[in-house]
């Protein structure tokens, strides 16, 4: 029995490995499909709602979908592009995120996202929350106004018995990850700065550590969020 699967993203013919999600297929054939909470080697949660494609008609997440035999996927069309700028506008409004003063603008998967969907201002009003920034860990700082409740921490970051270091705190509205008052006394400096290469967005920030690469030379100054993978369809051909 074949290991692979034939299917279509945008009218393009793909194959994959069969099993694979979404996501990681398109990737393998030179398509970006954006996410925010997804993160290679951590379980898919398909909690953004940013890599949300049309799959044989119906909308459905692409990190937590696998690939089948003759599917037909819509991915880079007005409306699926006009919903994930939307989720976009959403999370910067929720939060309070001011980029110039932000240590990870230029490496913020949110910015470049915005870049990328062209957003200016947003439609929805600002929330303007008053939350407050933990810096009573010795390793790093939790800066509750830039979280977007991904749980890339919470799923990537255990200690050796693969607890959770990470976790939600609260409910509703009032939601917050913070670091768990016992298990956050074994985050090593290795931990904590994986913590924060994890983190999306500027809420994981390691203590007396910052602005090491300057801005104008960061990750998304020079090119945008997704290009990496669709130059390799190009370089390919």
């Amino acid at each position: 029995m074949s290991q692979f699967v034939r299917f279509t993203i945008d009218g393009t013919e793909c194959m994959a490995t069969k099993g694979q999600y979404i996501v990681e297929a398109a990737k393998e054939n030179g398509i970006y499909i954006p996410t925010l909470c997804n993160y290679p080697g951590v379980k898919p949660k398909g909690g953004c709602r940013i890599c949300t494609v049309r799959v044989n008609g119906k909308l459905m997440t692409a990190c937590t979908t696998p690939v089948a035999e003759g599917m037909n996927i819509e991915n880079d069309i007005k409306d699926i592009k006009e919903l994930r700028k939307a989720i976009v506008e959403l999370l910067f409004v929720e939060g309070n995120h001011f980029c110039p003063a932000c240590e990870k603008s230029g490496n913020c998967e949110l910015q470049a996202l915005a870049y990328r969907f062209q957003m200016l201002v947003p439609r929805f009003p600002f929330q303007f929350p008053l939350r407050k920034i933990d810096a009573s860990h010795p390793k790093i700082i939790k800066d509750q106004n830039r979280c977007i409740l991904c749980k890339r921490c919470i799923r990537a970051i255990k200690d050796e018995k693969g607890k959770s270091i990470f976790a939600y705190r609260r409910r509703s509205s009032n939601v917050e990850v913070v670091v768990d008052s016992k298990l956050g006394k074994q985050l090593t400096d290795e931990l904590a700065q994986k913590a924060m290469d994890v983190c999306p967005v500027g809420s994981i920030l390691v203590k007396e550590k910052g602005f090491i690469i300057p801005i104008g030379d960061r990750k998304y100054d020079k090119t945008p969020i997704g290009s990496d993978i669709e130059n390799m369809q190009v370089s390919k051909t």
